[in-house]
């Protein structure tokens, strides 16, 4: 029989043999040893449930990253709860959003969030479980305390029967529309995310419960995967779950912004084995850290550095393996709703060039009419993927119609990104189709543009947007966040473009800002973006 995955089978399983003494979360001096997150994870799950919770009620999370993040992903796991991602950075009607639009009946939040909470909770009367987490904040009162659910009890295993359908929500999408909580049954998740193997090392995956509890205690070296952007993303927290399920150990810092200088000592003191970021908004200063400091920081035992959602410029990346020439440096190209389209890897011995990726076994191009794309025609596509997928989209139906298409009898999810099929099959990624611009009849890509006015020396990051303009329908603008203390020209900066792109991607305008303010997970926030672009074009247009 084939086995039904559940990740709180799963983590089960690698408690019971990973080292009791083995880390299994670390936040700069804290250190939760594995018998301890077993006990307390056990203990919470346990807690949760008696206070009123039931298998399939939903759980958000609002916190920063944490060691509480994963005990308590791994207890709502174990418990049967729906997990629910909240961005931290919301204020009050957009946390009320969120959390009714899951029917959310527990929060798990950090004490420095007291203060919003207090504001919102009446608000949000299916929630009868507010647990906070103390984080050396005041705090609030009324509450239910995580230390209290955690910290008592003798930590046994629930001995409940879980389902390959409990379900995981992943909520995105918040910068282009209200967000959307993304369903996934666990047991295709567990699948998607490699199901205890890793392709690349050439780890098959487990067959059932028992082959992956010998798995985990053959390996005798696991890994340590440091996490550096928010848990409250996929990115973070899949491969914060990667770790726990494979009784390996799960690396966050302590700071509430993201610090180079206390990555690399991390990856040093922790001998970090792989490590997660987004794109050169946590490449770069990472680079620039150790070219600061020669030979200060030692980050020889990182064996693969992964990013996700956010192109990664080649010129940081070698730059990278000057410090570590043993390292692989990997691209995944993929979102909530579509794992594993395609991946890209850079190692000393091969450079790959920006954004261009090989096709996943299950990933297919198509048109805006649904032809599908043939390599070499030069034609952009909509890349789509089929397989193991998500359910849709959680009370959303016509979200869920728009992504998840079925194509002669077969379902794909198109989140949205545009590619080129090159003539040897790889793709190269053009954009998310919602930020393209027609200017004139052409259609231009900001990501397109975007990379190659980061590769100018005087150019720490970039966000191009679409600004509506009477003769030519849009017209491109660049904004660009300057190197401390540098003046670039904007034209300058229009004519490294012209020699790299065609004409008509180059920007009309380019503009200056001390920041193109990322969120902390290095995602583009294209909205504020646009509206600061307006405003300056608009004041110049009338200065004028």
């Amino acid at each position: 029989m084939t086995q039904a995955w559940n990740f709180g089978d799963v983590i089960d399983v690698a408690g019971e043999v990973a080292p009791a003494d083995r880390p299994a979360l670390v936040c700069g001096d804290r250190v939760v040893p594995w018998s301890e997150f077993v006990r307390r994870s056990n203990n919470l799950a346990r807690g949760l449930l008696a206070g009123g919770a039931k298998p399939g009620d939903k759980i958000g999370f609002y916190m920063r990253n944490c060691p509480e993040y994963c005990e308590a992903v791994a207890a709502a796991l174990k418990a049967r709860l729906t997990h629910v991602n909240v961005n931290y950075r919301y204020v009050d009607d957009e946390l009320i959003y969120l959390l009714d639009n899951a029917d959310a009946t527990v929060c798990v939040y950090s004490a420095d969030f007291a203060p919003l909470v207090a504001r919102v909770r009446d608000r949000l009367p299916l929630i009868t479980q507010w647990v906070e987490v103390d984080d050396g904040e005041p705090g609030g009162s009324d509450v239910i305390r995580y230390e209290t659910l955690a910290g008592e009890g003798d930590g046994r295993p629930l001995d409940i029967e879980r389902s390959p359908d409990d379900q995981f929500f992943v909520y995105t999408g918040g910068t282009t529309g209200m967000p959307k909580g993304v369903m996934w049954r666990q047991h295709d998740l567990w699948h998607v995310q490699g199901g205890g193997g890793n392709a690349r090392a050439g780890i098959p995956p487990s067959v059932d419960l028992d082959d992956h509890r010998k798995k985990v205690a053959a390996n005798t070296s696991p890994v340590v995967h440091l996490v550096l952007p928010p848990l409250m993303h996929a990115t973070g927290l899949f491969n914060a779950m990667r770790a726990m399920v494979g009784g390996g150990t799960c690396v966050t810092l302590p700071t509430r912004s993201f610090d180079p200088i206390e990555g690399l000592k991390a990856m040093e003191r922790n001998r970090a084995t792989n490590v997660t970021i987004v794109g050169d908004a946590f490449a770069r200063p990472l680079l620039e850290a150790l070219d600061a400091n020669p030979g200060r920081y030692d980050i020889s035992s990182v064996r693969v550095m992964v990013s996700s959602g956010v192109m990664w410029t080649q010129p940081i990346k070698q730059g990278l393996l000057r410090h570590n020439e043993n390292m692989a440096l990997a691209d995944a190209l993929g979102s909530s709703e579509a794992v594993a389209i395609g991946s890209s890897v850079t190692t000393k011995d091969e450079v790959i060039e920006v954004a261009k990726f090989t096709r996943g076994p299950n990933c297919r191009v198509f048109t805006e009419d649904l032809r599908e794309v043939l390599p070499g025609s030069n034609e952009p596509g909509m890349v789509a993927v089929t397989g193991t997928l998500p359910l849709g989209y959680y009370k959303d139906q016509e979200k869920t119609d728009k992504t998840f298409r079925t194509i002669d009898g077969v379902r794909y999810s198109m989140p949205g990104d545009w590619v080129m099929v090159e003539a040897d099959g790889t793709l190269t990624l053009l954009g998310r189709g919602s930020n393209c611009i027609n200017t004139g009849g052409e259609k231009v890509y900001p990501e397109e543009v975007e990379e190659v006015l980061k590769q100018h020396d005087a150019v720490v990051d970039c966000l191009v947007v679409g600004i509506a303009d009477e003769k030519w329908g849009q017209i491109v603008v660049a904004v660009v966040e300057p190197i401390p203390d540098a003046q670039p020209d904007e034209k300058t900066l229009r004519e490294f473009t012209r020699q790299r792109l065609a004409a008509y991607k180059v920007p009309r305008r380019v503009l200056v800002r001390e920041s193109v303010e990322r969120a902390p997970n290095g995602k583009a926030n294209y909205k504020l973006i646009k509206a600061y672009a307006e405003s300056q074009l608009e004041r110049s247009s009338t200065a004028a």
